[in-house]
């Protein structure tokens, strides 16, 4: 066919751009080769410049559109306002020398010559930078007509008479021909044995010694036929195989289904009752029935009795422990000394084996007057384990002191820690974990490297965030998000394709909730020669053997979504120290939520994952996006992390919170979620403690009294509803039972001489539960829970449910209560406002109201005098005296 086929819009696009890189070369060009061109002059911009000159990186200026023109005067009085401290003060006589008032200042994203900015000096330079993008613009247009233009709609082809090429012939040659008659033969028996009967009969093969005849296949070289051509057909087939795979279940989810049950009508329902077969059949199974409806009653047919015997086992051995048994104490003389403990997590996969960050016990001012001595001093988290009490297994190395971290869900040697100058750390253990997995058959060996060697590995920190990105306050709480969904930029709940945990929660009190993904950013494709250069570099040294494992998020880490938290009904915003998400991977059953692939294959990390576009992303509509804030006011606040679009400057903004609860006289130091309830949240301030149903905006629907000592930290038991701990400065724990006491603790225990600072619980076995308390002196307390404190009876969580609900009613109760003395105190205001407005009555004499008593009384002594000659208890003679 002779018409062309309409190019696709991208082909003529890339064909318009290759031809204007071609007709008009930028200044551009020498950007690869050392040093930079004079026309230019590159700057360092600091952020209240770009600030002031409208050109912030990646908002104002792109990659994209680069371009910004500054005015003369502008840049010639912000360096009389500054002077020496102004930005332009480099560029100061080639400022005041340029001819023209509007000065061209590029975004350079590359670093091509060595800064973020370029400043163009001349005219021509700058008229050369402007003007291709314009006039390639206009020949793509050009092209694009021309081309519409040349466009031919396609025709139906017509048909046009066979011409012989030749092929006929070879299709005659291979077909098979007849080259003589073909013979007929005719094959008939005798006539004389047409029609004969047959007889047959039964004879042994083993009467005679021959009883029975072979008749054996042989080749005959007399009709042997050499085949010279063969036809035959073949028809491939698959090999059929039977293979069987297990699939690991990574993402529960709920399933339901509806149906309609088929049903009779109504006149063969009516037919069925009244049927003779129906009664007779009810007649005879009546008294056996009612048997079974009582033996029911009386006993549960379905109650395990093993289990239920099991439940007493600890009865049985006489005395019952309650209390907490110190198993063992860690303290380093070097790495505790003076120091206090800030934070504590178990490790989710190694059994015996605990991290916990040490953090200075200094005042705001005595950081600041010792902020030498601190930069000279790191802090560290170290990795404690069961086999040496004596000696951390590890070291992670700290920018600043850490107050919260987080192994990742899906990978337990990647952790996320949370610093005091706001910067959020990632550190990779990959390559220490055969050191934490030895067992206490290898403690021997342990303590024989620990003598040879006498030094703990010390791992430095893969990635920190940037400080003006992140937080402007210490941060005080970080979650990882799980793996099962991740966040777009809207806060929206997508689909999770790789299942891997890429994304993490933190909140601090610069009045905000920032998230972050652990992924590269989608950067703009980058030309032939540059990946050239980058590929011919050589690699950095290093020396301190730092894992690549987020190098591509060193000190250039930001979040992608900040959630700030305007006050409800008044200015100003919510300061943040505590949150808690509905849908998270810290309250959980058993601890930490083990991960699903604990080893990564080279080349398959965190750097090799990218974000995913927009429309690649499937919403998942079962994942709340609301949590709850615990504030330095004490108050607990509701709200959502979803973002909204501003109709008038189209920014993302945070939304209000939905409900806010000022409980706590002071800060709030816990939010954690029941393990057992994802809808019931304990909150623990200064003085009381609380916990909450999320839906219920009456109020707790439980409230501790006021306590004389400060409370510090809260925790619930991991393998009882009922149970939950609280840490006071004292050094006491008070351990609650709903289902004993809901006025007071079931016990309280003296650990330690220094306050409570937090506490975490872990499963070593069915038959060993640990409590990790730390304290203020820097000292970490293992104590072993009791048996009555983990054991869990079959009911249990069912009777805590219902207690929750009935507590929930009296919540409703009395708020409808209240509303109703409110109703009735509004209308007895109302009614004595109506008395007071009423006119007053003149009061009448006292004759006048005498006259009116004794004018009743007659009239009673009547009444009374009527009755009594009706019952006939009054004849005659007295009704005269009377008279």
């Amino acid at each position: 066919m002779s018409s062309k086929r309409p190019k696709s819009k991208e082909a003529r696009k890339s064909k318009g751009k290759d031809k204007s890189n071609e007709t008009n070369p930028t200044p551009d060009g020498g950007a690869l080769e050392s040093g930079h061109p004079d026309y230019i002059f590159p700057l360092v911009l600091t952020s209240a410049t770009q600030e002031l000159f409208g050109c912030r990186a990646d908002e104002d200026v792109t990659g994209e559109n680069p371009y910004k023109l500054l005015k003369k005067e502008d840049i010639i009085k912000d360096m009389k306002t500054r002077a020496s401290v102004s930005d332009f003060s480099p560029v100061k006589q080639l400022v005041l020398d340029y001819p023209e008032d509007e000065l061209l200042l590029v975004f350079d994203r590359d670093f091509t010559y060595g800064q973020s900015f370029y400043l163009v000096l001349t005219v021509e330079a700058k008229e050369n930078i402007l003007k291709p993008s314009v006039e390639g613009d206009e020949e793509q247009m050009k092209e694009e007509e021309v081309e519409e233009e040349e466009m031919i709609i396609p025709k139906t082809p017509v048909s046009h008479p066979w011409i012989s090429l030749g092929s006929e012939q070879e299709i005659e040659e291979e077909s098979v021909t007849e080259s003589r008659p073909r013979l007929r033969y005719k094959i008939s028996p005798l006539l004389r044995h047409c029609g004969a009967p047959v007889c047959f009969s039964d004879r042994s093969a083993l009467d005679e010694k021959e009883g029975f005849v072979e008749c054996p296949s042989y080749q005959d070289k007399s009709f042997s036929i050499r085949e010279m051509e063969k036809h035959t057909a073949i028809q491939a087939s698959c090999d059929t195989k039977h293979s069987s795979t297990q699939t690991l279940w990574k993402y529960p989810k709920n399933m339901w289904t509806q149906y309609e049950p088929r049903e009779f009508s109504p006149e063969e329902k009516e037919h069925h009752l009244r049927s003779e077969h129906l009664k007779n059949f009810i007649t005879s199974v009546l008294i056996r029935f009612e048997i079974s409806l009582q033996q029911n009653y009386i006993t549960d047919v379905f109650c395990d009795d093993w289990t239920a015997l099991c439940e007493d086992d600890g009865m049985l051995a006489g005395k019952t422990e309650t209390q907490l048994k110190e198993y063992q104490t860690f303290m380093d003389l070097h790495f505790s000394k003076e120091k206090t403990i800030s934070h504590v997590h178990w490790h989710p996969t190694i059994s015996g084996v605990i991290a916990v960050a040490m953090t200075e016990r200094l005042s705001l001012e005595e950081r600041i007057d010792n902020s030498t001595k601190l930069l000279l001093n790191p802090s560290y988290i170290l990795f404690w384990n069961f086999t040496d009490p004596i000696n951390p297994q590890l070291q992670l190395e700290c920018p600043d002191d850490v107050l919260c971290f987080q192994f990742c869900p899906s990978d337990p040697n990647i952790i996320a820690g949370g610093c005091m100058n706001g910067q959020v750390v990632l550190w990779d253990i990959s390559a220490h974990v055969e050191r934490l997995q030895d067992t206490r058959s290898s403690s021997k060996n342990i303590s024989n490297k620990l003598d040879k060697n006498n030094v703990t590995p010390v791992v430095r920190y893969c990635a920190v965030s940037g400080i003006e990105n992140g937080h402007k306050a210490p941060i005080t709480d970080i979650q990882w998000l799980p793996e099962t969904f991740e966040l777009s930029k809207l806060g929206i709940p997508v689909e999770n394709p790789s299942r891997i945990s890429v994304q993490l929660v933190t909140c601090a009190p610069d009045c905000s909730v920032l998230f972050w993904d652990l992924r590269p950013p989608r950067v703009v494709s980058h030309s032939l020669t540059d990946v050239k250069q980058k590929s011919e570099e050589k690699p950095l040294e290093n020396p301190h053997g730092v894992p690549n494992t987020f190098k591509h998020l060193n000190l250039t880490w930001k979040p992608f979504i900040r959630v700030s938290l305007p006050k409800i009904g008044s200015s100003g915003e919510y300061s943040p120290l505590k949150f808690s998400l509905r849908d998270n991977t810290v309250d959980s059953p058993t601890g930490d939520k083990p991960p699903q692939n604990t080893d990564r294959e080279e080349g398959c990390g965190f750097a090799q994952l990218r974000v995913p576009s927009a429309k690649q992303q499937k919403p998942l509509e079962n994942i709340s996006t609301k949590l709850y804030v615990g504030t330095e006011e004490g108050e607990l606040v509701y709200t959502d992390w979803k973002m909204e679009k501003d109709n008038d400057s189209g920014r993302l903004l945070s939304t209000k919170p939905i409900h806010r609860f000022p409980l706590h006289d002071t800060l709030v130091n816990t939010v954690s979620r029941s393990p057992f309830f994802k809808d019931i949240i304990l909150t623990v301030g200064s003085s009381s403690f609380a916990i909450w149903k999320e839906g219920v905006t009456n109020g707790p629907i439980l409230m501790s009294a006021f306590s004389k000592k400060m409370l510090t930290v809260g925790h619930w038991s991991l393998s009882r509803p009922a149970v939950f701990f609280i840490g006071k400065e004292d050094g006491s724990i008070e351990v609650w039972d709903l289902l004993q006491n809901t006025h007071e603790p079931s016990q309280s225990q003296n650990i330690s001489s220094a306050g409570i600072t937090c506490i975490r619980t872990s499963s070593i076995s069915s038959k060993q539960h640990l409590l990790a308390v730390s304290d203020c002196l820097g000292t970490l307390h293992i104590l072993q829970i009791p048996w009555t404190l983990r054991r869990s009876s079959n009911s249990e969580k069912q009777i805590v449910r219902k207690y929750l609900e009935k507590e929930e009613e009296r919540l409703e109760y009395f708020e409808k209560r209240q509303i109703k003395h409110e109703k009735e105190k509004k209308e007895m205001e109302a009614e004595q406002q109506r008395k007071k407005t009423e006119p007053v009555l003149p009061l009448k004499q006292e004759e006048e109201l005498e006259a009116e008593a004794l004018k009743k009384y007659e009239q009673f002594l009547a009444l009374e005098k009527d009755i009594l000659k009706n019952m006939g208890l009054l004849n005659g003679m007295e009704d005269s005296s009377d008279m």
